[in-house]
């Protein structure tokens, strides 16, 4: 099972919004879809689904939290990944320009599609729901990298803690892996020389990329979208909620908060199986008991599934 697993928020367009995902990226799928019934925001839907074999979960359930680019998920159409074509960089590059294509269509550009110093062709959009991807074809002779890396902008309050926030993070999690870092050099203003310009880290197997912008920026880091940390047994719950709880007015349903302001779910693998294969009346009676919850109580989940 993905340890983590970026969790998008949406208002009603879930199921949708993962339907769309999986029919223009490689290599995805919808896995599941569960109603939710008799939440404050009504009734709404969870879908988990894969994009380029990233697992990812979604939820319908309101219009409490908007995307914004703080969370971007980077896509690096790797030629290496193309290998049965002929052409393999040729077919990367036009499997990027269709998925573009794709997400700009009814969204907005945030960097145009075009050739960089960093890249041959790369472009920035946010897509019709507002979420925010970065298309890349990257250069196949260095370190692989998954297709799927979420990345997090740190700005405002938060520039020039990326890489406070990695080793943060790495001190957290027990299996991490530093990836490469690129520094801003002198005149890059407003840019301070030395801050995170691009790196990449690894947590519990999955990548994950950050920089600093001290551009100015009207957003934040936000609930839409949040990382969901699937966790084995109450021990671990604790531990985690422990460590990256900062906000405890933000503990809610597993939901936490940390000192950057990013979002994390910490979630018992077990709630994964009771959505996916719970009976009606099972789900609703889970859904019920986790809905008080601050951090989840596994031993009182099990107890409602099992009525």
């Amino acid at each position: 099972m993905q340890k983590v697993v970026p969790h998008l928020w949406f208002d009603k367009e879930a199921v949708e919004a993962a339907q769309f995902y999986t029919s223009i990226f490689p290599e995805s799928r919808v896995t599941s879809t569960t109603r939710f019934e008799d939440t404050p925001s009504g009734d709404g839907d969870l879908v988990l689904f894969e994009i380029w074999n990233q697992k990812f979960w979604a939820i319908s359930a309101g219009p409490l939290f908007k995307f914004n680019p703080s969370i971007s998920f980077m896509v690096n159409f790797d030629p290496l990944l193309f290998g049965s074509s002929e052409n393999p960089a040729q077919a990367a590059r036009e499997k990027l320009d269709e998925v573009w294509n794709a997400l700009a269509d009814g969204g907005s550009v945030l960097m145009p599609l075009d050739k960089y110093p960093f890249s041959e062709r790369y472009g920035w959009v946010a897509d019709k729901y507002g979420l925010s991807w970065q298309l890349i074809l990257t250069n196949p002779e260095g370190d692989p990298r998954p297709p799927i890396v979420p990345s997090m902008m740190f700005v405002g309050e938060q520039c020039g803690r990326a890489e406070e926030a990695i080793n943060f993070y790495a001190s957290v999690f027990e299996n991490v892996k530093t990836g490469v870092i690129h520094r801003y050099p002198e005149g890059m203003s407003p840019d301070k020389a030395g801050t995170v310009m691009f790196a990449d880290f690894q947590l519990e197997g999955s990548w994950f990329a950050a920089m600093d912008s001290a551009h100015e920026h009207q957003f934040a880091f936000n609930e839409a979208v949040s990382l969901l940390v699937n966790c084995d047994d109450q021990q671990e719950v604790d531990y985690l909620t422990a460590k990256l709880s900062a906000v405890p007015e933000a503990e809610q349903c597993g939901w936490v908060k940390d000192k950057f302001g990013v979002s994390w779910q910490i979630s018992p693998t077990i709630l994964e199986e009771i959505f996916v294969n719970g009976s009606r009346e099972q789900i609703n009676r889970v859904t019920q008991a986790l809905l008080p919850m601050k951090k989840l109580d596994i031993a009182a989940l099990k107890r409602a599934f099992a009525g």
